[in-house]
């Protein structure tokens, strides 16, 4: 497939350009002027902005019920607080109404996996928004270890042993220690089995996060409980990103000093708790102008999947750079993820995933032409 003559917004450039998008193999192959090709469908973009595939660090899409009530919700485990051991991968539904939604609303790859209901939920994954397999979708299987502070884990486990934000703290602390033990003696033993601790899926679960190969995923929407996070992950020497961050604009200084990966959202609902109370589209611009690295998310089904360019647009009225905020859904989510080596960018090598429209991706009507995932037109 050759694309032509569109205008190229590649989340890289601040100035966007025309030119001419070559895609071989699901890849986009080369980027240039009056790029020739044999035998391959030509497509012309005249008079079409062209974006990379939306990115979401932060959703859920796949494990809610999507409107079908508890039946098909997924994406908590109410029985533990202390589950690390669960896999986003093994609730996530492809065939749900909402994937499709979400691909043609440009929302080519979401980062998806367990609530925040427990201290310890779970592996998220990234996966593409098109498929009926959910191994063919993956872009990467286990990204990152969901845990959470604040109302929820004590709202969910009032009367199971997690009342307090102390609690939380002790249980995840704890978990951890155990985890580290668990592998120092595993390592220690080396091929002797007769060595090796009884295997413990729980702790199993968290040898890459204390490896620093993925990180914790930090649900935490008050200052202090980002603060918590923080300090906790510092303990461990382990890898943070920052979910929410609610009141993050009114910590902007503290959090430019630690340079953590933060993920914003979803700002477009209601202050339905105590801890969202100072909930704002402010947030996001004022991260990024303190120097941080800003990804803009829905939590799917809290806010719809493809209402995530809405949301940019949303920060960008609230002051937000409109480049900023075009990153924030692309290149940054990509990163937090890390999976900026296949999506997140219009550039040679990387998946063809691609958003032509006449329109603004951040307006209320974006007048979206056609998403391709992987070179695939979604229909």
């Amino acid at each position: 497939m050759l694309i032509k003559n569109g205008l190229i917004h590649d989340a890289i450039h601040e100035t966007p350009y025309q030119a001419d998008i070559l895609v071989k193999d699901g890849k986009i192959s080369a980027i240039g002027q009056n790029v020739t090709a044999e035998n391959e469908e030509i497509i012309d973009a005249s008079g079409l902005n062209i974006y990379p595939g939306f990115v979401d660090a932060h959703s859920h899409l796949g494990l809610d019920s999507d409107g079908v009530g508890y039946e098909g919700w997924d994406y908590n485990e109410m029985n533990d607080p202390i589950s690390p051991q669960m896999r986003g991968i093994d609730g996530f539904k492809p065939m749900q109404p909402c994937m499709r939604t979400a691909a043609l609303g440009g929302v080519t790859t979401v980062c998806t996996g367990p609530g925040s209901a427990n201290v310890l939920g779970g592996t998220f994954c990234a996966v593409k928004t098109v498929g009926k397999r959910v191994e063919d979708m993956l872009v990467k299987e286990a990204i990152a270890m969901k845990c959470a502070f604040g109302e929820n884990p004590k709202r969910c486990y009032r009367d199971k042993g997690v009342s307090t934000r102390m609690t939380t703290a002790a249980k995840l602390r704890e978990t951890l220690f155990k985890a580290r033990e668990y592998l120092e003696k595993k390592e220690a033993a080396g091929d002797d089995v007769s060595k090796k601790p009884a295997f413990d899926m729980k702790l199993e679960a968290l040898i890459p996060v204390l490896k620093r190969e993925i990180p914790l995923k930090a649900h935490a929407h008050a200052a202090e409980d980002i603060f918590t996070a923080l300090r906790i992950a510092k303990e461990f020497n382990v890898k943070i990103t920052l979910e929410h961050v609610t009141e993050g604009h009114l910590i902007a200084d503290e959090l430019a000093k630690e340079n953590v990966p933060c993920a914003v959202g979803p700002s477009l609902t209601n202050a339905s708790k105590f801890e969202l109370r100072n909930k704002t589209f402010d947030t996001p611009g004022i991260l990024s102008r303190a120097g941080l690295q800003v990804s803009i998310i829905t939590d799917a089904p809290v806010i719809p999947q493809e209402y995530l360019p809405l949301c940019a647009g949303l920060a960008i009225k609230h002051g937000m750079d409109p480049f900023a905020a075009l990153q924030a859904i692309t290149i940054n989510p990509a990163k937090h993820a890390g999976i900026e080596d296949r999506v997140g960018s219009i550039e040679a090598g990387k998946d063809a995933d691609l958003v032509l429209c006449a329109g603004s991706p951040f307006d209320t009507d974006p007048d979206i032409q056609a998403v391709y995932i992987l070179g695939k037109k979604v229909e």
